[in-house]
């Protein structure tokens, strides 16, 4: 059943996704976290202002597409952001999701960012 829905998957659709897991599953802790740190270093000009996540949402797809653009050109320049199992037509939503998940440097990525994220609102608590 998959494998048919897989088939079925138009090359936009296909790219659309990658773009969209791109950005969200590696552009956007960078740019979140970012973010986080510039509050947590006293910035008040953040403070209650849409425009951050405007800006977080903005930078991630920007920082995505140039990736998903020129990453498989230069893949030794984009290896940490350029994934290209994101793009393989044959997997499903959650196959790629699974496949990119179960490597060793993405396992670490994703440690590495929940690590820091709860450090940083354990100092933001502490902090007030």
């Amino acid at each position: 059943m998959a494998t048919i829905a897989a088939t079925r998957k138009s090359r936009l659709h296909n790219a659309l996704e990658g773009l969209a897991l791109t950005a969200t599953l590696q552009s956007f802790p960078t740019f979140a976290t970012s973010a986080f740190l510039l509050k947590l270093c006293g910035d008040h000009d953040l403070v209650g202002d849409p425009g951050v996540a405007i800006f977080v949402a903005f930078a991630s797809f920007t920082h995505a597409l140039i990736a998903v653009t020129l990453g498989p050109s230069f893949p030794h320049l984009f290896k940490t952001v350029y994934e290209p199992k994101f793009f393989e037509a044959h997997l499903s939503l959650s196959d790629k999701i699974t496949a990119w998940r179960t490597q060793p440097v993405a396992s670490l990525q994703l440690v590495t960012i929940v690590l820091l994220l709860s450090v940083m609102a354990v100092v933001a608590a502490s902090v007030g």
